[in-house]
């Protein structure tokens, strides 16, 4: 094991030097661990006395960048990609050598012995794994982007389809894999996939949800869990939730893995109605799933979000949100005709603004949720805006009405993502309620598998906070769950509710009462 001295470096917080701080850092050679078990360990070490900021990564070339340029670590490191590193800052030497020891407990932690008292073996290869378990036909992947085609390839030629949670991979290689996988019968969900429901278990970051027969296809994790929630919500259920990965239906990949999804949804004998959901995919890209989805034999519901809507075509249907997607997908499978939903709330609570307030500032941990807000709104900033002249030029300085997505690259180097840590969310609410202008902050709640086990617990400080500096500020929140989620959802929105929040259904639903609530000033 690795370790380096307590040495001081200057601590950033949007964009601006605040506070002189420490750092220290461990490395631990030769040990692995997948990103979504690092992304906990990194949000529990931030929630530590003393510890400001902390990342538990592997030690590949472009994490280390990402963590150094986050102010964790020094310039160079003797690390290679095998090492696991955990870094942490703080005002205390203490308080982080504490950390560290926390960390290391959590990372050595003797496996669980298995029923019967053996000693349990480490599966070390995805030839262990699948002598271990011979019935299984997919291998979830989560190793650092460089590494992730290599041992996706290794799975196709071992029969087995894919789940690719990494990012950071060549779309040469996505292409590569993708057509590999189609030659021989099989799927790559992903890279970036981050959610799927396969056969009734959800993986990455998905919600628990009953069976049924609505199948989905979905290139955006958090738009799968918008419908699944929903439909769920409605009394339906979900025969198979299966993700292409964001850049499925780029011209460069020709959505493989949605047309595959698609053929495999409509031979499925338990599978009544088909969902897909994707942000605008290339032109060319959607006239041939869109002509494939014609082929299907069965209703389909198409949410390209942020795009052009399309008139029902015999059995196409398409949504303009992912709540009318969900809605239209349960009509459909218990035999009615999906109607077009109302986005206007229903009934809006008076809330006396103050003179000058009139701004939305919607801070999201969803990307799609980011991406169909700003598609709602029509002219909000963004960092990841529908319309491109409306791309922010810095990321930590809102104006008008401006819509964020916290998931960004921008904001996750070394730190987990904002569905399981909450902080970084928490300091721009109170910089956003801070501005005199302001008068709806928007947000998003996801619960499920992966997600921080107690957001509201998590934001309710923080909100309670932002209500001190502005006491007419409109808090606008969905929360994406069911009452499966281990979090609950009903215990999640009844902590909001008393803490002020304006909970609507759905992600649309609460951009338009934040709308709403700005046009009445």
């Amino acid at each position: 094991m690795k370790s380096q001295k307590v040495r001081p470096v200057a601590a950033y917080r949007h964009n601006k030097l605040v506070c002189k701080s420490v750092y220290k850092h461990k490395l631990v050679s030769n040990l692995y661990r997948d990103s979504v078990s690092l992304m906990q360990l990194s949000a529990g070490l931030g929630r530590l006395p003393g510890v400001e900021q902390a990342a538990a990564v592997m030690a590949t070339p472009a994490n280390l960048e990402l963590v150094r340029a986050a102010g964790l670590i020094g310039t160079a490191l003797p690390a290679n990609p095998n090492d696991l590193l955990v870094a942490v800052r703080g005002k205390s030497g203490a308080s982080l050598e504490a950390a560290l020891k926390v960390a290391l407990a959590a990372l050595h932690k003797p496996p669980e012995r298995p029923a019967g008292g053996g000693a349990a073996q480490p599966l070390r290869s995805l030839q262990m794994g699948l002598a271990h378990a011979p019935q299984a036909n997919l291998a979830m992947i989560s190793v650092p982007g460089e590494y992730a085609a290599t041992e996706a390839l290794k799975a196709l030629r071992l029969g087995l389809n894919v789940m690719l949670f990494s990012d950071n991979v060549e779309l040469a290689d996505e292409v590569a894999l993708k057509r590999e996988a189609r030659s021989r019968g099989l799927l790559v969900m992903g890279p970036d996939c981050g959610t799927a429901i396969v056969d009734g278990v959800p993986l990455g970051f998905a919600n628990a949800v009953r069976r049924g027969a609505i199948g989905v296809v979905g290139a955006s994790g958090t738009g799968t869990q918008q419908v699944t929630s929903l439909a769920h919500r409605r009394g339906a259920g979900i025969s198979q939730a299966i993700g292409t990965g964001g850049r499925d239906l780029q011209r460069e990949v020709g959505g493989i893995t949605m047309l595959q999804g698609l053929e495999r949804l409509a031979r499925d004998p338990n599978t009544s109605v088909i969902v897909l959901i994707s942000k605008p995919p290339a032109p060319e890209v959607a006239k041939t799933v869109l002509g494939a989805a014609r082929r299907a034999g069965k209703p389909v519901v198409v949410n390209f979000v942020g795009a052009a809507q399309n008139a029902a075509n015999g059995k196409l249907f398409f949504a303009r949100t992912l709540e009318e997607a969900a809605s239209a997908a349960v009509a459909l499978s218990k035999g009615r005709k999906p109607g077009r939903a109302a986005l206007g709330a229903a009934k809006q609570p008076v809330i006396r603004f103050n003179a000058g307030q009139r701004h939305i500032r919607g801070l999201y941990s969803g990307g799609t949720f980011c991406y169909e807000a700003c598609a709602l709104l029509g002219d909000a900033w963004s960092n990841a805006p529908v319309d491109a002249t409306r791309k922010m030029k810095d990321v930590w300085k809102s104006r008008e009405h401006t819509v964020i997505d916290l998931g960004d690259d921008v904001f996750t180097r070394g730190r987990p993502h904002p569905m399981i840590d909450h902080r970084l969310r928490n300091e721009r609410l109170l910089a956003e309620a801070a501005d005199p202008e302001v008068a709806v902050i928007l947000f998003d709640v996801v619960l499920g598998y992966g997600a921080h086990p107690d957001p509201a617990a998590e934001m309710i400080p923080a909100l309670a906070a932002a209500r001190k500096k502005n006491r007419s500020v409109a808090l606008v929140a969905s929360v994406c769950g069911t009452d499966e989620d281990p979090q609950g959802l009903e215990r999640q929105e009844s902590a909001l509710r008393a803490a002020g929040v304006l909970l609507a259904e759905s992600n649309a639903r609460a951009v338009m009462l934040a709308s709403a609530l700005t046009k009445k000033t």
